[in-house]
This record gives C-alpha cells, structure tokens and sequence, in this order.
C-alpha cells in the first residue's frame, strides 16, 4: 500500500477541494444563466448529470490538453506529437499542423515491435494483400483463416497451455469472458487494483463479488474462509464455483503478482486461479512467457491464462488460454467469438510472426536480445529515477514504473514541461486511480538505447526539481556518477 506523506496529502485535499468550491460557484452561475435564457430542452431530464458530468467539465476540461496526444508516427522509441492549442480555455483543442519529435515513454511497445521490424513487417505486408485488412465476418460465419488457427495454437504453445482462444480487443477479453464463466450463486475474489475490464466483466456476470486487499496472500485467504464458511447470501448454500482473479503486473501500479503464494491459497480451498497477463506476457521471464516464467510457477496450476496483443506484440486483441474444454465452452458461448469481427489478419500475422523471433524462431538471437535489453532497461531507469528522490512504484523487471505526483496542480506542470523538453510522458488521474494517487506511468521499451533513457532521465530530473515531486532524498551526486560509470563499464 503507498503510505502518502501527511503534509502531501492535505495540500491535495485542499487543492481538490478548492477546485470544487470554485467549480460548484461557476455551476451556480451558469444555472442562473440558464434560467434567465429560453432553452428548448424544457422539460427533459439533463443527458449529463452528477459528479462524473461536474468533473469532467470543471477539473477535466483545464488540462485535457496532456490526455489523448494524438501521434502522427509509428510509437518507437521517438514518434512525432501533433501538436495542439486551444482558443476557449481548452474546451476545444485544435491542431496547429506541425509536429515535435519526442521521446516516446508512454506506449506499451515493450519489445519494440510496434515499429517495421525486419523479420514480422514483410509477413504482415504479404498477409494483407493475400486476406485484406479485415474479415468482416464473426468468427462462426466466414471469419475464421488459417491464420486464426494457426495463431490460437501458436498461443496455446507459447504460455503452456492445451488450447486457447484470440479475441479481436484485449478489453474485451476480460469484459466478455468473465459473465459466461461466471454466473448466480458464484464467487468472484478479485484483487482491490483489478483493471476496469475484469471489473466490469465481473459486475456484468451477476456473481456476488468480494474484494482482497492488493497482492495480499493472507488478506485473500481470509476472505476465501470466511466466504467458503457462510456460502451465499440468504440461502448459505455452497457456492457453485469459486474464482480469483489478479494481474501478472498491475497497470497502474508495475508491481508484480505473489503468484505463487496466491496459487498455493486457492489450491488449499479449491479455488480456480484466473491470471491475466495483459502487461506481463511477453516483457517478462527469461523466454518472455509471463510471470510463471519469471517466478518458477507451472502454467498448469493456473486455470485460466488470459493475456493480450497489444503491449509485447505490437499488434491488437488478447486470448484466453486453458484446457481443451474450456477453449471448446467459450467457443459455443461467449458472445465476444459469437457476435464479434475477427480479429484482423495482420494483426494475427503480426502476434504470429513477433512470438516466432521471441522463440528464436525466425533463425536469429533477436528475441533474447529484446527480452535481455528491456529487462536491463527497466532495472536501470527504475534504479536511478529512485536515486534522484522520486516516488517510483513496482518491482524490478517490471517495464511500467508510476511516479507519485499526488498534487492534481502538479499532473499538467509535469506533462506540459516535460512535453516542452521532447519527452512524452503518460499521467494518470482519477478516475483511473484513487482522487489522492495521481501519477505519471512510465513505460520502457527494449527499443530505447542507453542515450534514450539518459535524456530522459534528465528531462525528468529537471521538471521534478521545477514541480516539487522528488518526495524523497536524492543520492549525492558523486556517489550516482561513480555507479553509472560502474554500470556502463
């Protein structure tokens, strides 16, 4: 859990509050407004109302100039940022038709894959002129190639598993799957920082749900009791199934899951273990294989493996991987391969082609060079971001590294300075996490090279010096300069 510092934490209760003193005032105003003015709408019930609506158009709308940076370059290691300005106090942004070349640190392109590679582009090229860019069909009419097969035993190889399944989007991957598993008188244990997708999917289920304490073995044990103890509401019946679901790494947090203490837990009350590896596939593990990789678990203790495309692979879409007749079950009930398009033939040419040079497949070393490079990549720029005094979260050989900014005054001040020194950078708010955790998520690639990350590192060590976000005492200087010399000799 992040313990926020007193002083921070009131000076961003007070700063919230203070935005919403003066956003209730505006709103006050507009409403007389309003009243004196005719309005055709009389009668009707407003489209947008509540809190959502009030934050999105008096805290949202002052800074959404540092979310939804559109891009006019393939997201390598440096891509060009259109650039934007606004002439209503950004209510509207437009753009001025130039772009800056920046130093990409927020796409999930962990391998480097999402730019020409030599190996997958010309496949994926060859595809396209041989099945078009989509089937536009489900996969039970005309949707299914040879490239979805051979792509959905190319998965199942890869994680360890009999059989799996690909979808056309990872989200719903986790949204859609979720409510044919899982139904009345079931049992979801879910951990508290689940992504939105195993969240919602979860709710659209109609199973009761419970919640552990984040990537808390003993905190989910108890649950695990004292809901297996009382069975479900009312009745007290026996649950008909148990399942629990975690992340391989948290999204928002680059921590890695107590895999195998959670697998140990659910074992002991016979539980079904549901891993989604969205952010760990791939990035992680000697041969990139995920977290059973990395942390010596056996993928046949996991149940259900679920993972996506977009993040090692450079492509679109996730999978489910699990038994045969799992596979089989969600191939005859879920609504996500029944009703919608199959994925993209690239796409799927793409995975195919990436998780073939990860394997050495392609009859080059390439794949153990990526895996090598990001894993070196993130233990270094992890490593000195928390010897110059920021507040980074994760663990080591976690390529996603949050940087505390708490403050919601210091999200633009950092975005917009770094933005001004040629380094992207990604920030994140509520609702996407807890109103008092605001942070800048980091993302590293195995395509930055050493100088890559060295800029970076300095752009953001001077706009941490100008924000006030380095909560912690830096390291000397002498004593950082003598063990990066170390590092690079």
């Amino acid at each position: 859990m992040i313990a926020i510092p007193y002083l921070t934490a009131l000076t961003t209760y007070f700063s919230y509050g203070l935005l919403f003193a003066f956003g209730q005032i505006r709103d006050l105003f507009r409403k007389i407004i309003d009243w004196c003015s005719s309005n055709n709408l009389q009668g009707y019930a407003p489209i947008c109302l509540g809190l959502e609506d009030f934050y999105i158009r008096r805290l949202y709308l002052r800074i959404q100039d540092c979310f939804g940076r559109p891009i006019s370059s393939a997201p390598d290691a440096w891509f060009d940022v259109a650039e934007r300005y606004s002439n209503d106090n950004n209510k509207t942004l437009k753009r001025t038709g130039k772009k800056s070349r920046c130093l990409n640190l927020g796409s999930y392109n962990y391998l480097g894959f999402a730019a020409a590679d030599e190996y997958c582009t010309p496949r994926v090229v060859e595809s396209l002129n041989k099945y078009s860019p989509s089937t536009c069909s489900g996969r039970v009419d005309g949707g299914t190639t040879a490239l979805h097969n051979e792509l959905e035993e190319c998965v199942a190889n890869f994680v360890g598993k009999p059989a799996a399944i690909v979808f056309g989007m990872g989200y719903v991957t986790n949204s859609a799957i979720l409510p044919v598993l899982m139904s009345k008188g079931s049992l979801i244990i879910s951990d508290s920082l689940n992504h939105n997708s195993i969240v919602n999917g979860a709710r659209g289920s109609g199973a009761t749900i419970r919640v552990f304490q984040h990537n808390t073995p003993w905190h989910l044990e108890e649950v695990l009791r004292e809901q297996i103890a009382d069975g479900q509401p009312r009745t007290h019946r026996p649950w008909k199934k148990i399942i629990v679901i975690v992340e391989g790494i948290y999204s928002m947090e680059g921590e890695l899951c107590k895999l195998p203490e959670i697998i140990a837990i659910c074992k002991k009350y016979k539980a079904y273990t549901y891993l989604d590896e969205a952010h760990s596939i791939g990035a992680v593990g000697k041969t990139g294989r995920g977290v059973c990789e990395l942390l010596g678990v056996d993928t046949a203790d996991v149940d259900i493996m679920m993972g996506t495309f977009t993040k090692s692979f450079g492509s679109h879409g996730g999978y489910i991987a699990g038994s045969k007749e799992l596979i089989q079950y969600l191939k005859y009930t879920c609504p996500a391969h029944l009703y919608a398009t199959s994925i993209s033939p690239p796409a799927a040419q793409q995975i195919i082609s990436a998780i073939k040079v990860i394997l050495g497949e392609d009859g080059s070393n390439r794949g153990a060079q990526k895996l090598a490079q990001i894993r070196e990549n993130s233990n270094f720029f992890r490593s000195e971001l928390q010897k110059m005094g920021f507040e980074v979260l994760g663990d080591n050989d976690s390529p996603v590294m949050p940087i505390m900014l708490y403050n919601p005054a210091k999200i633009p001040a950092f975005s917009r300075e770094c933005l001004k020194q040629n380094v992207a950078v990604v920030t994140v708010a509520f609702p996407a996490t807890p109103l008092l955790l605001a942070r800048a998520r980091i993302c590293i690639s195995a395509s930055h090279s050493r100088e890559d990350l060295v800029k970076a590192l300095e752009v953001i060590s001077r706009v941490g010096d100008l924000v006030g976000i380095k909560y912690f005492p830096a390291e000397p200087a002498k004593q950082q300069q003598e063990e990066r010399s170390l590092k690079l000799d």
